[in-house]
């Protein structure tokens, strides 16, 4: 049986209506969990980071088992991150801390996460050069934060009024093929990558992620820079 309160928050939850992203089904079913308890936002966002660097931890050895352990404290980490923000919303505890909070829990979890695994790979392959992969990983990780950083004070120069959840309710839909193209590999890829790196430990390939990350952290962040820069020059 649920209380009035349960109901209430469980109506104020939106359930996902697609198949993407998959932690968003996670998330879904641990935020009433969570509602439940005493605790913050800024305390949910504490328990992802903490997961997120155990998960670090697990990837440092090198180890199958470990890389296994580790993708699940991923897991968990991603899916706690996206219940900090519904937690916030329906408790009506947002603020611009725990939103800064959050972004920099984001960036430290992923900047971890590619060093941790860029040194387990090289201790276990003898050579290096996996763990300066890692680095330009944690390294592309880093400066998309710092984007989000400078956008985002731009942003707030020119707030209009509205609330933070009144803004994201609103999001940006893409306009054309350029858009869509920004959309799939920045948005969909980034909220599923824990997912990705599961499905990898399992078959004991997560090192296979080094050479694309190390790459694909620079398109990240300059895609990033790209939309939002197209976005606050529209």
């Amino acid at each position: 049986m649920y209380s009035e309160q349960e109901k209430n928050n469980d109506d104020a939850i939106t359930k996902p209506t697609q198949l993407f992203p998959l932690v968003r089904h996670l998330s879904y079913r641990l935020t009433p969990v969570l509602l439940n308890t005493s605790l913050t936002p800024n305390q949910v966002t504490a328990i992802s980071l903490v997961l997120g660097l155990l998960c670090a931890l697990c990837f440092l050895s090198g180890n199958y088992l470990t890389g296994i352990i580790g993708a699940l404290f991923l897991t968990a980490s991603y899916t706690f991150d996206n219940c900090d923000g519904e937690i916030a919303r329906i408790k009506k505890m947002s603020s611009e801390f725990g939103a800064k909070f959050d972004d920099m829990a984001d960036w430290i979890v992923d900047a971890s996460f590619f060093a941790a695994l860029g040194y387990g790979t090289s201790q276990v392959m003898q050579q290096p050069f996996w763990f300066w992969l890692g680095c330009a990983a944690a390294a592309g990780a880093f400066i998309d934060y710092i984007v989000d950083l400078v956008y985002h004070s731009k942003e707030e120069k020119e707030e209009t009024g509205r609330t933070r959840e009144e803004q994201a309710s609103e999001p940006k839909k893409p306009q054309d093929r350029l858009d869509w193209v920004i959309y799939i590999f920045h948005k969909l890829s980034r909220a599923d990558f824990c997912i990705i790196v599961l499905i990898l430990a399992l078959f004991n390939i997560t090192w296979i992620l080094l050479p694309f990350a190390a790459i694909g952290a620079q398109i990240y962040w300059i895609t990033d820079l790209f939309e939002r820069a197209r976005g606050y020059h529209t």
